[in-house]
């Protein structure tokens, strides 16, 4: 008998709370503390792994003094395509604004912040203290101290590998902990739903319709706005290259999942004649800081969460959120469901209701296959476009 997979049971957690919000919504109000329970332990992950997982990248992996070139090429690409996925998943969710159908309420503890600490000012930004940022899940300090944090280790080379190995194995100990929190999502979906649907109507799946709907237009234009004018620019044959990645984008599409993607993607680009050296170091360090559809999917939920708690968000704001998410989404492309981590901690620094990402959690295996299909697409045209700056003929 074949097993039912955690995406699976996701559905049926979610199918669960609809029919429970709608048939007995004063019953499923009861199921609250379930759902805060699931919404805890997602903001218990929030800290080691954003920590762990930026210090390992950027210490292990981000030396451009050995890189050199590609490197340099390779990072310059990487964050000019990711931050116009961004501003494409902004202007996709202002436009649709999704979240005015789903309305969000906020706990007490989040109604209690102070409106002038939802403020965002440059200098809260860089942490005084990082214990103090670790204990409020601060994501964008967390990832300043990070970024410093690494960029020393690797600066000081050996005497670093001791700290370069406990965060090696911190974040992989939090990727574990994280599947098992996962574990309890069809649970924590379900009495989400039921909570939402039984104070609010069922009214609030059109809303998660339309998000759906914005993800995927989102992701068709980021391929015509974002990745065409690549092919142009840089004289990549088209057909060819279609062929090659074929295979890998729907192993990635159909699985969610990039790691299956990755040892076909690796021989198949090698195949369309990107050069080795620049397949092994492209790919791979684009899984850390190429996540294209991750960050269409990541500016989409976070305004979209604004939006259903009744939240305005000048655009200032907004591009804080923005810088806040291209920072947080570097190097957890690997851990399931990583998207929803992150964005919890882009909450949580921005003082917006974490009961968004339950609610999320509904329709994010729907949502996490397009943005792992344009995860894995991104990377095997980046691979292409710095062959093709480094004057390889494909």
């Amino acid at each position: 008998m074949k097993k039912i997979s955690l995406t699976a049971w996701i559905f049926i957690g979610m199918a669960a709370g609809v029919a429970v919000g709608a048939a007995a919504p004063g019953f499923a109000q009861h199921l609250e503390p379930v759902s805060h329970i699931f919404l805890r332990l997602i903001r218990s992950i929030i800290a080691p792994l954003i920590f762990a997982t930026l210090v390992y990248g950027i210490a292990g992996s981000g030396d451009l003094k050995q890189m050199g070139r590609i490197g340099l090429k390779a990072i310059l690409y990487f964050e000019i395509v990711t931050t116009l996925a961004l501003f494409l998943g902004l202007a996709a969710v202002n436009l649709t604004r999704p979240g005015e159908g789903v309305p969000i309420a906020r706990t007490a503890a989040e109604a209690a912040v102070p409106a002038a600490q939802s403020t965002f000012k440059l200098e809260n930004v860089f942490p005084s203290s990082i214990f103090d940022a670790l204990a409020r899940n601060d994501a964008l300090q967390i990832v300043v101290f990070a970024f410093l944090f690494g960029a020393a280790c690797a600066a000081i080379g050996a005497k670093a590998e001791p700290v370069l190995k406990f965060c090696g194995s911190l974040a992989e100990v939090m990727f574990r902990f994280t599947r098992y929190v996962m574990y309890l999502a069809p649970l924590g979906v379900g009495a989400a739903i039921a909570v939402t649907i039984g104070s609010k109507g069922l009214g609030v799946l059109f809303g998660l319709g339309k998000l759906v709907v914005a993800m995927y237009v989102s992701a068709i234009l980021c391929v015509l706005l974002v990745f065409l004018p690549a092919f142009f620019l840089f004289r990549i044959p088209l057909a060819k290259f279609y062929r090659a990645v074929r295979e890998p984008f729907l192993i990635g599409f159909s699985t969610a999942s990039s790691e299956a993607a990755l040892p076909l993607a690796l021989e198949n680009m090698e195949q369309f004649g990107v050069p080795k050296h620049i397949v092994g170091f492209v790919i791979p360090t684009g899984y850390s800081f190429n996540l294209v559809g991750t960050a269409i999917y990541l500016s989409l939920a976070a305004i979209f969460v604004a939006q259903a708690a009744g939240e305005h968000l000048s655009i200032g704001r907004q591009l804080a959120i923005m810088l806040t998410l291209m920072l947080t989404s570097k190097g957890v492309a690997g851990v399931p469901r990583s998207a929803l981590v992150v964005l919890a901690g882009t909450l949580a620094t921005f003082q917006l209701p974490m009961e968004g990402v339950a609610v999320l959690l509904g329709v994010d295996a729907v949502l996490d296959m397009a943005r792992t299909g344009i995860n894995v697409l991104g990377n095997c045209l980046a691979s292409a476009v710095v062959a093709r700056w480094e004057g390889y003929k494909l």
